[in-house]
């Protein structure tokens, strides 16, 4: 069998600029398999207000923008989207019912997310199809279980989430989206023991170790995909010296898996500042970090040859 080129990227968090950068990315870079692993949804709405005077406003970065025209407002709904929000129009009545009613802000926020997340699995099918190309997409622990429907019920992507699935004929990959406890607090976080008890059910189902994946959302702890700034109980950078305290923020189920497993390849994400491989045992672990926030999509190139890495490389653009 020829070999098997993967694009991963994850943690794009609803950066319309980096999906569509990542679709386009099997043609551009050669590869046979993209793989997007987790963290996929935005994190705010963007409300644009109807002005009595006919503009449009919003606040955005924080400063207050004024819109006068059509494209002005069009070219203020691209850079939102770009940035990974979701703009929103309303009226100024409804923006201060909205304020006032926090849990309708909260299910507004899974409706634009859903909506955003059927949007992407529309255009990566109208992009990819015919192509030969495949596509994986799984949730991560900052996406809400409301999305699931929407990768569930995509007709050419698949999400990979919670099983085994065979990417070429060749290797096999398991995938998970939930991680260790965050200050966050985020949807899908368990304890350490669940993690692995999830990891274990999919790697029992895997046919041959030597060859397989193991695609899952945070890193092993304790190496250099980990490294996070040390946060305070106010969730502020804790500093040392006029310097960034960092610390381990991987799970201890993720790095006993894979030494005990001892995959081919460890494809992981989570920690944004920590880009970077390390080797455990006999597997190759990666973590191509993130700069969504920018449009920047950092990804990582491997050629798979069955029990063999032949290449990898880290890209950005």
């Amino acid at each position: 069998m020829s070999k098997t080129k993967i694009y991963f990227v994850t943690d794009v968090h609803g950066s319309d600029r980096c999906f569509r950068k990542f679709v386009n990315a099997g043609k551009f870079y050669g590869a046979s398999v993209l793989i997007l692993g987790g963290d996929i949804t935005g994190k705010m709405i963007v409300p644009i207000v109807d002005q009595e005077d006919g503009t449009s406003a919003c606040s955005y970065m924080g400063s207050s923008r004024v819109m006068r025209s059509k494209q002005e407002v069009d070219d203020m709904v691209k850079m939102v989207k770009d940035s990974g929000y979701y703009p929103y129009f309303a009226g100024k009545k409804e923006v201060e019912g909205l304020m006032a009613q926090p849990d309708r802000v909260h299910e507004l926020f899974k409706e634009l997310m859903k909506k955003d997340v059927e949007r992407w699995m529309a255009l990566a099918e109208e992009r990819l199809k015919g192509t030969g190309i495949k596509c994986y997409v799984s949730p991560g622990n900052d996406d809400f279980f409301e999305i699931d429907e929407a990768l569930d019920s995509a007709t050419y992507v698949v999400n990979p989430e919670g099983k085994v699935v065979d990417i070429d004929g060749e290797h096999e990959m398991i995938t998970l989206g939930y991680t260790n406890h965050t200050p966050w607090n985020s949807p899908r976080e368990v304890d350490e023991s669940v993690l692995s008890e999830k990891i274990e059910k999919m790697a029992s189902e895997i046919r041959n170790m030597n060859t397989a994946i193991f695609n899952i959302h945070v890193p092993p702890i304790d190496t250099q995909l980990d490294q996070a700034p040390k946060l305070d109980s106010s969730l502020k950078p804790v500093t040392a010296a006029g310097n960034v305290v960092m610390t381990s923020a991987g799970s201890t189920a993720v790095r006993s898996s894979i030494e005990k497993h001892q995959p081919l390849v460890g494809l992981h994400g989570h920690v944004h500042e920590s880009r970077g491989t390390v080797k455990i045992g006999k597997t190759m672990c990666f973590n191509p970090g993130s700069e969504y926030n920018s449009g920047i999509l950092r990804g990582l190139l491997c050629e798979l040859d069955k029990d063999k890495l032949k290449s990898h490389m880290f890209t950005s653009g």
